[in-house]
């Protein structure tokens, strides 16, 4: 992506119009699955007023983090399109602030003092080690929890895992939603890797194999540092996965 289309999108989100979730109700006796069809994602169950089967995704995050809602945590989200989501997030963990990176800003309709949005490729070292500076995460772990409902690309996924698992702090989660998407679709399948069930479940038998991503370093993590936990969703491709970091 191009420095002018980033600055394109960038523009039109600056003059945009959007909707200040602060004003609204602050709907903490809500459960996230309520919030979901309230703001629109296609994580809840239904979507676009019912008419849609959605991934029905509230019940694994509700299940990991219903203990932590209501503490101060900064929770990254790669890809957040319209921001649906990111507005549901905000309103669950009422506290906390949210991070939000997508490549094309430009569709993103909501506001909020606790969120902040960049237009950020993954796949652009250089941007994401400026975006840590900006943040106050250069030097030091940051988020709880980072959620990867990205490009869905199997190269932007490892990038992304190898790049952001580093500014995880203790208990904190690393989520990849959709993450078998590679598996059914060849255009996201892009590297010679291996896909992301197929990692896992090497990692969760400490198998030792390379990886011309993932270094040696992060393979070694999450295979000592991490409890894993997957299910499945509503639809062919509603697999999400929860990394937990224990130290």
């Amino acid at each position: 992506m191009n420095f002018l289309s980033l600055y394109k999108r960038y523009i039109k989100f600056i003059l945009k119009k959007k909707i200040n979730i602060d004003i609204q109700p602050d709907f903490k006796d809500k459960k996230l699955e309520d919030l979901f069809i309230y703001y629109g994602t296609d994580k809840a169950q239904t979507w676009k007023n019912k008419e849609n089967i959605g991934h029905g995704y509230a019940q694994f995050y509700e299940k990991h983090f219903e203990q932590i809602r209501s503490k101060k945590l900064n929770i990254l989200e790669i890809g957040s399109y319209a921001g649906a989501s990111a507005a549901s997030f905000k309103k669950y963990f009422y506290n906390s602030n949210i991070y939000c990176l997508d490549v094309n800003i430009s569709n993103f309709k909501f506001s909020s003092k606790n969120i902040q949005v960049f237009g950020i490729d993954v796949s652009n070292q250089k941007k994401i080690m400026k975006f840590f500076k900006k943040i106050g995460a250069d030097k030091t772990s940051f988020f709880d929890i980072i959620i990867d409902d990205g490009s869905h690309k199997l190269s932007d996924i490892l990038l992304s895992l190898n790049t952001f698992i580093y500014k995880l702090n203790k208990n904190g989660y690393y989520v990849i939603e959709d993450f078998k998407l590679p598996n059914f679709n060849e255009h996201l399948n892009d590297v010679d890797e291996d896909k992301i069930d197929k990692l896992f479940e090497k990692i969760k038998l400490k198998k030792s194999f390379s990886s011309k991503i993932l270094n040696q370093e992060t393979l070694s993590l999450l295979k000592n540092n991490f409890t894993i936990d997957d299910y499945k969703g509503n639809l062919k491709e509603s697999d999400i996965i929860f990394l937990k970091k224990l130290n």
